[in-house]
């Protein structure tokens, strides 16, 4: 068996079988096959596609390709949320030690951004001191003393995905359904939770743009975890414009500090409540959805959420005082303002062409090995439905290169549709069992 062989059958169309997966999987991160051999199969497979068996075996060989943690220290039912990627998505960063705040076990393993989309890790990474790398054992007494523990594919968990992850990001191969399944799922089943939440976000600014596709990955995912003994919910959200405010490193987690101290945009909750209400539930902590997002909501309200953000950041290294102090976070010294050309009410705001420019500005990365700029990025003043005058700020630009500056400017106002329409957006679409 050989990966020429490999490549050239997925290459033609035809479906690769257990043992040649497992041979990929297995030789790739060892280094025994080149990234170029690696790419050639990652775009067959995005132009091909892959049957379902396919993808669950891709899934279940990348999954065990490294460590595959045991959290049944922490009881029978544990529990762990991910998302397929979005603009401005901050929900884990709110999420997160909101459900920890409720007594329940969170080991949360968070990748970094992918393409236009932006990463929970990078986005922990703009705390002075945070550390996303720590080794597994100190991952586990995180979890033990605090309840919760939130790092980066460093350990030696799903190694495969980490390496095909950093690559689909640089031959534009992000946005494939049976990619996309077998990364998330992977680590899902690697990180060690028997009960996971997705988050599958839909629209402009999604890998999934329309509905059915959304629902297709939903229900491989589904399967997959009904496959590797892990039950799986998937809320279908909409990603049509970016989630919140505020898009970047920094700017996210300003947003999301201010959200665990109440001030939470509409959308924002709507997603970390839902999500929230249903990881409770599969738990075992409450059958009632809408009851679990109140129990959620007293915890926001009380401060416990706020709370145990901070004995998260301070267990891992960082420096809480910037949590506490939102104004130290550095911000990008050049501050533009977007003033809007017409009045009327916002109709569209493109998600995904909002997050490159946020990504031209130094907020994602464009290859694997690219450093990204944490102060840069993107926040909105007016979102779908708000009605805005001639001469209002629509947005508002952080950047270190006035001429970047300037340009995103121009492009912002093209990307916001301004029309005589008030239009109201449902931010939970669907939800799939």
């Amino acid at each position: 068996m050989n990966i020429i062989d490999i490549i050239a059958k997925k290459r033609d169309g035809m479906e690769l079988n257990k043992e040649e997966l497992e041979f990929f999987v297995k030789e790739y991160t060892n280094n025994h096959i080149e990234d170029y051999q690696a790419a050639a199969l990652i775009m067959a497979i995005y132009i091909n596609g892959m049957t379902n068996e396919e993808t669950k075996n891709l899934t279940i060989a990348m999954a065990y390709s490294g460590d595959v943690l045991n959290l049944s220290e922490f009881g029978k039912n544990i529990v762990d949320k991910h998302s397929t990627g979005g603009v401005g998505d901050k929900v884990t960063i709110i999420l997160a030690p909101l459900i920890a705040s409720m007594g329940i076990p969170v080991a949360k393993m968070s990748g970094r951004g992918l393409g236009y989309t932006g990463g929970t890790a990078d986005k922990m990474e703009s705390i002075p001191g945070y550390n996303t790398g720590i080794p597994e054992n100190e991952f586990i007494n995180n979890i033990k003393k605090i309840g919760i523990s939130l790092i980066t594919q460093t350990l030696n968990l799903a190694p495969a995905d980490k390496k095909i992850y950093a690559l689909r990001d640089t031959i534009a191969c992000t946005e494939s359904i049976p990619l996309i399944a077998s990364s998330i799922m992977s680590k899902k089943i690697a990180s060690g939770a028997n009960k996971i939440v997705l988050d599958v976000t839909c629209g402009s600014g999604a890998f999934m743009k329309n509905l059915s596709d959304a629902e297709e990955l939903s229900k491989i995912m589904i399967e997959i975890g009904k496959l590797a003994n892990r039950e799986t919910v998937c809320i279908i959200t909409n990603m049509d414009q970016p989630l919140g405010y505020a898009i970047g490193n920094t700017l996210e987690m300003i947003e999301a500090i201010k959200a665990l101290k109440g001030d939470i945009p509409k959308d924002v909750q709507d997603v970390v409540l839902e999500l929230g209400a249903y990881m409770v539930k599969l738990v075992g902590k409450g059958d009632n959805i809408e009851e679990n997002k109140n129990k959620l909501l007293v915890n926001i309200n009380n401060g416990k959420a706020y709370n145990k953000f901070i004995e998260l950041v301070k267990q891992q290294g960082g420096n809480i005082e910037y949590i506490k102090d939102i104004e130290k976070f550095p911000k990008a010294p050049i501050v533009k303002e977007v003033l809007s050309i017409k009045e009327g009410f916002v109709e569209k705001i493109n998600a995904e062409e909002i997050g490159k420019l946020a990504c031209d500005l130094g907020a994602g990365r464009k290859t694997k090995t690219d450093n990204i700029d944490m102060s840069v990025g993107i926040v909105l003043n007016k979102k779908i439905g708000d009605r805005v005058a001639k001469g209002e700020k629509i947005a508002t630009i952080y950047a270190n290169n006035k001429e970047k500056a300037e340009k995103t400017e121009q492009e912002i106002l093209k990307i916001y549709r301004i029309g005589k329409d008030q239009i109201k957006e449902k931010t939970i679409i669907n939800i799939i069992k």
